[in-house]
C-alpha cells in the first residue's frame, strides 16, 4: 500500500496517521512538508513565513486506486467527518467510481506526485519514537507533561498495550460487491494539475493551464445550461467575465455553495460574499445550502450520514448542457486555480449528468435558499415552497459574533488566499 498525504495539517492528533508508515507493507510520503515540530499547525506556519509561497502550495488531490483497475475521485478526504460519523461537524460529498482505461491515467497522476521531489518519506521527517511521544501527549497530556522519555518510547506497533480500553466499533456492512455493481459506461478523461503548479522557479515547463482553467473552458463552451456545485466559491475577475458571457449568450447558470452557517471556512465565505450581489444582478441563479443535520440528507445530492451533526457542503461538481459532468477536488475559487493542485474526472454521459442533476435539484427544493435582491436593493434568502424553514435576511443561522468578526477581517484578506 502506498499513501501520499499533504503535510500542512499533519500536526497534533492529525500527525498520528503517520504511524502507518511503520507498519508492514505500507509506504507513506508527505507532500511539501514544512519545517518545525508537529505540535501546532500555527507555529509551523509562522516559522515558514519567510517561504510564504511554498506554504500556500498544497496538494488538494483526492484519489483512491485499487490494483490499477478501480479508481475513486471526488472531494472526499479519508476521515470520520467525511463519512457522516463524526460527533461534530460532518461534510457531505459526491464521488465517482471509475473502471477501464481511465484508471491508468489516474494511476499515472499518482505516480507523478509520488515520485516528485516534494514527496518525502515519513521516515525522513519523523521517527517512530517521536510519534509515540506525540501520541502520549495527545492521549495523556498531563502524564506527558511530567516527562515522557522519547528514548524509551515503544514502537507504534506496541502502542496498543498502553491505550485506554474502548468499546469495539460497530460491525461494518458487507463490502461492495463490484461484480454485481451496475456500471454506466461512458467516455471520460482524467485531468490533473502539475505538482509544481504555478511556481515558475520550480517548474521548468511553466504553464497557465490548470484543472480550474479546464472547468472554465467547459463553461465557455456551454450552450444551454451550466450547473455548478462549489463549497468554496470565490470567483475573481476572470471567472466573473465567464459568467457574464454565459448569461449574455442565454446560458442558464445555477450555482450551489455553502451559506455562512454551513461553511467550515468562514473567511472563504467573505470572499464569496464580495461577489454575491453582482452575480445575482448578472442573472446567475445562486443557492446557499443550509447547515443541515446529517439525518436529513437522504433526499439530497450528498447521501445520508449518521447521527445528528451539522453537515457542510463539500461536493465539487460541474454539469454542462446535461451531457458533460466533472467531479473532482477543485472548488471554483482562486485558491484552487492559483495555489492548490487539483484533479477532476470529466465524463460525457447524459445518464450520469441527469442522475446528478436530479439530486442537486432535490437540494434546491428542500435544503437551500435561493438568493434574490429585493426592490429596495437588499439581499433576500428565499426559502423553497413547502420548505421547513423560512425566508431570511442577513446570513441566516449565523451568530452575530461570527458576522461581526468576518466583517472586520474579511476586507483584509485577498481573494487568492481565501
Amino acid at each position: 500500500m502506498r499513501i501520499l498525504l499533504d503535510d500542512f495539517n499533519s500536526t497534533g492528533r492529525n500527525a498520528l496517521v503517520m504511524r502507518m508508515a511503520f507498519l508492514p507493507n505500507v509506504e507513506m510520503r508527505m507532500y511539501n512538508p514544512l519545517p518545525g515540530g508537529r505540535g501546532s499547525t500555527v507555529l509551523r506556519a509562522v516559522r515558514s513565513l519567510h517561504d510564504f509561497r511554498r506554504i500556500q502550495h498544497r496538494m488538494h488531490n483526492k484519489l483512491y486506486i485499487a490494483d490499477n483497475a478501480w479508481g475513486i475521485t471526488g472531494g472526499r478526504n479519508l476521515g470520520d467527518a467525511y463519512f457522516g460519523t463524526a460527533e461534530g461537524s460532518n461534510f457531505v460529498d459526491m464521488d465517482v467510481l471509475a473502471a477501464g482505461p481511465v484508471v491508468r491515467q489516474m494511476s499515472a497522476s499518482f505516480d507523478q506526485y509520488w515520485n516528485n521531489p516534494l514527496a518525502y518519506p515519513v521516515q525522513s521527517l519523523i521517527s517512530a519514537e517521536e510519534l509515540q511521544v506525540l501520541r502520549e501527549q495527545m492521549l495523556h497530556p498531563a502524564t506527558a507533561a511530567n516527562g515522557a522519555d522519547a528514548g524509551n518510547a515503544p514502537h507504534p506497533e506496541a502502542a496498543g498495550a498502553t491505550a485506554p480500553a474502548v468499546e469495539p466499533p460497530p460491525a461494518l456492512p458487507d463490502p461492495l460487491d463490484l461484480a454485481a455493481l451496475r456500471l454506466i459506461w461512458a467516455p471520460g478523461t482524467f485531468i490533473v494539475d502539475k505538482p509544481f503548479k504555478l511556481v515558475p522557479e520550480l517548474n521548468d515547463t511553466f504553464t497557465e493551464d490548470t484543472v480550474v482553467d479546464g472547468m472554465l473552458s467547459l463553461m465557455r463552451d456551454a450552450r444551454r445550461e451550466a450547473l455548478i456545485v462549489s463549497p468554496y466559491f470565490v470567483p475573481g475577475a476572470e471567472m466573473m467575465k465567464v459568467f457574464a458571457d454565459m448569461v449574455h449568450r442565454g446560458v442558464r447558470v445555477r450555482v450551489l455553495t455553502n451559506s455562512l452557517a454551513s461553511n467550515d471556512a468562514p473567511l472563504a465565505h467573505v470572499g464569496y460574499a464580495r461577489y454575491r450581489e453582482q452575480l445575482i444582478r448578472l442573472g446567475v441563479e445562486l443557492y446557499e445550502m443550509r447547515a443541515l443535520r446529517t439525518q436529513h440528507l437522504d433526499r439530497t445530492v450528498f447521501g445520508s450520514g449518521g447521527g445528528g451533526s451539522k453537515a457542510s457542503l463539500h461536493s465539487k461538481i460541474f454539469i454542462i448542457d446535461g451531457r458533460i459532468i466533472s467531479i473532482g477536488s477543485m472548488n471554483l475559487d482562486l485558491r484552487s486555480q492559483l495555489q492548490n493542485t487539483e484533479v477532476a474526472l470529466v465524463i460525457r454521459s447524459a445518464t450520469l449528468s441527469r442522475l446528478a442533476t436530479e439530486r442537486i435539484e432535490d437540494t434546491f427544493d428542500d435544503s437551500a435558499w435561493k438568493m434574490e435582491m429585493t426592490p429596495e436593493g437588499r439581499l433576500l434568502w428565499r426559502a423553497p415552497p413547502q420548505a421547513l424553514f423560512e425566508d431570511a435576511h442577513g446570513e441566516p443561522d449565523a451568530s452575530w459574533a461570527l458576522r461581526f468578526i468576518l466583517g472586520i477581517l474579511g476586507p483584509l484578506a485577498p481573494d487568492e488566499l481565501l
